[in-house]
């Protein structure tokens, strides 16, 4: 999940567009290669298929991640890093996604669930029935993608899901943790709304001006770190920079997350704004949350107290003036909303690999890890595989770090069985690929630099508010 400027836009390209009604659009380019590009619209949701001059029967099914309102598509993405699509073209797999309606923007599960399967089935009937179906999901588009597997097995043969955010309630609320946190000890007495807002962008401004402030101050930047800790919000920023060591520099790329990622992200007053219409109402409570077990169960409660210690702040008084202040309820169609449309059984019918960045703050890898532990207790521990990679920043693989991912799974659905994913085997095939697949994607400033291969063994933090 993220805001605005933690995407870049793909690159532009022509797009064929026929009405908002189930129409069948002609190839809208036929490359010199043999390559056949479609895109047209299907109910409202435009889309876009990219086949191989041969192709070897696999399309692969792309959901993409959370569009904040307003934020430029110039063109329907396909994969996490654009350079994985030229290789998977190469390969001879076939490509296909939808934008999603209402320009995919905000939260879409609800939407993507059915814009999906409607374009698989004009694949089907249009173009060929494939020999395999992989659904593949980037950040909240993983909801999607689980999901798909989950509810048609016999469609779909694996999954794959890149920085997910697999628990969508367990999110909002995480995230209302956060923004809580911030009003609450930065914001004290403004009239800032969380839920429910009147005016989303002023009770936005409001909240990214106290983070700001509190910036500035060894007591602000304590507070904030504690804000943080509610969601195991990293203290790692950076794709391309080491994991930061000093204290300061370590609460100020925290604090960059919080802002960027959860005040203007799906949790903050902007992001309920456009959720609260879809869902019926506000799907998010702290209504009995223990802030005090919180942090004793936060992955950053180290952070926390080192934090408080170097501001001279006692944290047991913050922690009475949280407990102290109003708490928010939900709307009961709301959650019910979102535990339909974004919480997964965890059955796991068919084998899924997951991939996460060790520093991700935006969509955290303790959702990974919440998941495992929801496809132990259903039995289909073998189902799930997971890799983890030493990076900062969200969604920051490379084009080869995400095919090998990738390649992974396809063994698994070849063979029945799975390869170690081991950091060594991992990183050795991903090494394998020639340099202009090395280079992650920052979705965070943009910078196109090469990198090592980064997979890692891992152990994600336990997810502190699970929707079960």
């Amino acid at each position: 999940m993220t805001s605005a400027r933690m995407h870049r836009c793909w690159s532009v390209a022509a797009t064929l567009t026929v009405g908002a009604s189930m129409l069948v659009a002609l190839p809208a380019s036929a490359a010199a290669d043999g390559r056949r590009t479609y895109t047209g619209q299907i109910d409202g949701a435009t889309y876009r298929v990219e086949m191989p001059r041969e192709w070897n029967g696999t399309l692969l099914l792309y959901s993409h991640g959370y569009h904040p309102k307003g934020f430029p598509v110039d063109k329907v993405g396909l994969t996490n890093h654009p350079q994985s699509e030229k290789w998977l073209l190469d390969h001879g797999y076939a490509l296909a996604a939808s934008q999603f309606k209402d320009g995919g923007y905000g939260y879409q599960t609800h939407n993507a669930l059915q814009d999906q399967i409607a374009l698989l089935d004009w694949f089907t009937e249009k173009i060929e029935k494939p020999r395999r179906t992989v659904a593949t999901g980037q950040s909240m588009g993983a909801v999607t993608a689980t999901l798909l597997a989950e509810r048609h097995p016999r469609r779909f043969a694996g999954a794959m899901n890149v920085c997910g955010n697999f628990d969508a309630q367990g999110t909002v609320n995480a995230e209302l943790d956060v923004v809580y946190t911030v009003k609450t000890l930065l914001a004290p007495g403004q009239d800032i709304d969380l839920v429910r807002p009147k005016d989303p962008e002023a009770s936005t401004t409001a909240l990214v001006q106290a983070a700001e402030r509190g910036m500035q101050t060894p007591q602000g930047r304590a507070r904030l770190a504690l804000a943080g800790a509610f969601s195991n919000v990293a203290d790692w920023y950076s794709t391309h920079e080491p994991r930061p060591t000093a204290l300061t520099e370590r609460l100020r790329q925290q604090a960059s997350w919080i802002t960027g990622a959860h005040i203007q992200g799906f949790g903050g007053p902007i992001g309920h704004a456009d959720l609260e219409p879809k869902a019926g109402g506000n799907p998010a409570w702290n209504t009995g949350v223990d802030y005090d077990r919180q942090l004793r169960n936060s992955a950053q409660k180290d952070l926390v107290k080192a934090a408080y210690k170097a501001a001279g702040l006692d944290l047991r008084d913050d922690l009475k003036r949280l407990a102290a202040a109003p708490r928010i309820a939900p709307d009961p169609q709301a959650v019910r909303f979102m535990h339909r449309y974004g919480v997964p059984r965890a059955t796991a019918p068919v084998p899924m690999i997951t991939a996460h960045n060790t520093g991700d703050g935006g969509a955290g890898n303790d959702q990974a890890r919440w998941y495992a532990d929801q496809v132990r207790r259903t039995g289909a521990s073998d189902k799930l595989r997971q890799v983890f990679l030493e990076r900062g920043s969200h969604c920051a693989l490379s084009a080869a770090e995400e095919i090998v991912t990738l390649q992974t799974l396809l063994t698994r659905l070849d063979t029945g069985q799975w390869p170690t994913t081991s950091p060594d085997r991992m990183n050795t095939a991903a090494r394998g690929f020639s340099e202009e697949y090395q280079t992650p994607v920052d979705f965070l400033t943009g910078t196109d630099k090469a990198a090592p291969p980064a997979f890692v063994g891992y152990t994600p933090p336990i997810f502190l508010r699970p929707s079960r």
